[in-house]
């Protein structure tokens, strides 16, 4: 090595995902109009390949064991916001008990929308079912009263307003990747849209 050679500088920006720029707006992006979900009638039910239904009532999930992730999350729009912050519950705790042997999974929301997803994606402190953002409740254009919040994946997999997700033995997809997305979506490996 050369006397005084220091190599490259350290880049002062956070590393994102290819194709991806940084935010410290948090953008609203919705594949239609934004569903209002009293809390006295709000339900989150998991079913299983067989049928079986788990089901817990707005108090009952805000009982359970909460979590605060502090997580990055990805848009395939390309924006990228930094250490969010959130409150929820892992569904490490909603799974817990449920005897199944699928292997994916189908978020569906208030309002229609659905996203698939590999069950394994769901487990392994992955994934939360987040009702707080930075302190406040979640607001409805973000996906209020509750989304799923899947920061590994592409936000599309974090399904807004969601009410359930049914346990599958067959991957089947969702609204987007019906559309042509990616039934994946990892931000790191550029999986925006199907053959990617």
């Amino acid at each position: 090595m050369s006397p005084g050679f220091q190599g490259r500088p350290r880049s002062s920006e956070p590393a994102l995902p290819p194709g991806q720029y940084l935010t410290q707006d948090f953008p609203v992006l919705s594949a239609g109009p934004t569903p209002k979900v009293p809390l006295d009638t709000w339900e989150f039910v998991i079913s299983t390949e067989t049928g079986a239904e788990y089901s817990w009532s707005w108090s009952e999930l805000m009982s359970l064991p909460q979590e605060t992730p502090h997580v990055d999350i990805h848009c395939v729009t390309r924006w990228s916001k930094l250490g969010t912050n959130w409150q929820g519950v892992s569904l490490d705790t909603l799974l817990e008990g449920i005897e199944t042997d699928a292997h994916y999974a189908l978020a569906h929301s208030y309002g229609g929308y659905s996203t698939n997803l590999p069950l394994d994606d769901l487990r392994g402190g992955r994934a939360w079912v987040a009702h707080t953002f930075d302190g406040a409740d979640l607001p409805a254009e973000h996906g209020g009263p509750a989304r799923l919040l899947v920061p590994h994946l592409y936000f599309w997999k974090s399904a807004k307003w969601v009410r359930g997700i049914r346990l599958m033995t067959s991957d089947r997809p969702g609204f987007w990747e019906t559309a042509g997305y990616h039934d994946y979506g990892d931000p790191w490996r550029e999986q925006r849209y199907q053959g990617d």
